[in-house]
């Protein structure tokens, strides 16, 4: 699927707040007692055929997504977040027909010695 050029935005679906324990960070206790991560991730995709058929198999399965997104933050560990949100991001390419994606990581919990709210990484990525 491809997103038409003389459409001014693309279709989009939106997973927002995707949560799992994960064991990513550089430092020992967060390997070992592992932290909070959420994630969002935006699909660019065409959905007109999948609207007009109202049929799943012509769209982005999205719980499939949220499936993959909560296996990738509960799997392997990372040193750093930028890392799980690259490989996300190309998991969802890999996986799904989507001619775009964007993916950011949350990590409420992030070991800083300054009060904050959030520290995310978002990134953009394209087909190939």
């Amino acid at each position: 699927m491809s997103v038409d050029p003389l459409r001014s935005r693309p279709d989009q679906i939106a997973l927002t707040g995707i949560r799992a324990i994960g064991r990513h960070g550089v430092f020992e206790q967060e390997r070992r007692d592992g932290q909070p991560f959420i994630v969002d991730a935006t699909l660019f995709t065409d959905i007109r055929a999948a609207a007009a058929a109202d049929d799943l198999s012509s769209t982005v399965d999205y719980g499939a997504v949220a499936e993959l997104i909560a296996a990738m933050i509960t799997g392997e560990a990372y040193d750093l977040i930028e890392t799980l949100t690259e490989r996300i991001a190309a998991a969802i390419l890999e996986g799904f027909p989507v001619s775009a994606v964007e993916v950011t990581v949350h990590k409420p919990e992030a070991p800083l010695q300054v009060p904050f709210d959030d520290v995310a990484i978002t990134v953009y990525r394209e087909r190939a």
